[in-house]
């Protein structure tokens, strides 16, 4: 911009010679004409050399001579000195990839393909300038990945790196933001891309995979047969509480029935005994006071000890019973049952 400065200036000194030489010209319209567009040239190179268009996403940075000035322009067309220069600062979210070798806790080498996204402070943007430069990423941003993620690497061996990679990547990206804070640079993302380790040691990790899935399916199979074993014993188990349920109550159902028998003898003997009492009571009575109902206790008792315990084949009726034990009860009265009536014994006293 300065150049353009220095030719309006010399189209300026070029309209003013211009006019003066050609002061005893015989055309004095040719003489104005010159000198007028001279000066046009040297208002417009002028005008011209002091515009500055500062491109969107960017931060304009006023120097003097080369010296920064507390004041940046925002994305649009300003106006300065001539001897004024603006440098955009891309201030827009930019993004980095590095690759890079990593050694573990355990001495394994990584390779790491790490990615960060990050951008400048818009209202620190003239002191980045100043104390770094235009070329910041590589004064400072690449050297600090490369120190965060190796060092945060060496902190983990080389299974943990398998296992803690997502804390790993917070480690490093908090390790970063703290470290370009510093240089007015915000991590907006970090993250680890790729990860790749030696052959030897990638065989070494598929083989105790392999083991570990062994172990695991071995652990399984062992567990079921556990269970399935547990399982039959449980059955055997519930078998023989139902066994022994159902002998238990076999018996309690056999002592019952015991007991009913026993019951039931007793109280078929006591019945036998009030029978055979009732008989003996009747027959101790006077063959004279004999009544109905001991003729019929009597037949009873006769008919029950000549009974053989079989059912008889023929039925009666109600009535056809009645009358049978009437006409056995009139043969009684007769003297036919053969039955001998009581012997009377002469008194001595006579």
């Amino acid at each position: 911009m300065i150049a353009l400065f220095v030719c309006s200036i010399l189209f300026l000194i070029a309209a003013v010679v211009a006019y003066f030489v050609s002061a005893k010209a015989k055309n004095q319209a040719v003489r104005y004409a010159v000198t007028a567009l001279l000066a046009i040239a040297a208002v417009g190179t002028a005008a011209i050399s002091c515009v500055r268009v500062v491109p969107t996403g960017h931060t304009g940075i006023v120097t003097t001579f080369g010296r920064v000035e507390d004041i940046t322009y925002e994305a649009g067309v300003h106006f300065c000195a001539p001897w004024q220069e603006v440098v955009n600062m891309d201030n827009r979210n930019q993004k980095a990839s590095i690759d890079l070798y990593c050694f573990s806790k355990d001495i394994q080498e990584v390779a790491v393909t790490y990615t960060i996204n990050y951008q400048i402070s818009k209202s620190n943007a003239q002191t980045i300038y100043k104390e770094i430069g235009v070329g910041y990423y590589d004064v400072i941003v690449a050297p600090r990945i490369q120190e965060a993620v190796k060092s945060d690497f060496a902190r983990y061996t080389a299974e943990e790196l398998l296992d803690k990679r997502s804390q790993l990547s917070t480690d490093i990206r908090a390790a970063l933001a703290e470290q370009l804070q510093n240089y007015n640079i915000v991590v907006l993302d970090a993250s680890i891309e790729n990860l790749d380790f030696s052959d030897a040691f990638t065989d070494a990790v598929e083989a105790k995979q392999v083991a570990e899935q062994k172990a695991k399916q071995a652990q399984i199979e062992q567990e079921q047969k556990t269970m399935e074993a547990e399982a039959a014993a449980k059955r055997a188990e519930i078998e023989a509480n139902a066994e022994a349920a159902v002998a238990k109550i076999a018996a309690q159902a056999d002592r019952e029935v015991v007991e009913i028998q026993a019951d039931a003898a007793e109280y078929a003997g006591k019945k036998d005994a009030a029978i055979i009492e009732q008989v003996r009571d009747v027959l101790a009575k006077n063959p004279e006071d004999l009544d109905g109902e001991d003729f019929d206790n009597l037949l009873l008792y006769y008919y029950i000890l000549q009974w053989n315990g079989e059912l008889p084949e023929t039925y009666f009726s109600s009535d056809d019973f009645y009358q049978m034990l009437a006409a056995l009860g009139t043969q009684l009265n007769k003297g036919e049952t053969g039955v001998q009536p009581p012997v009377e014994v002469p008194s001595t006293n006579e």
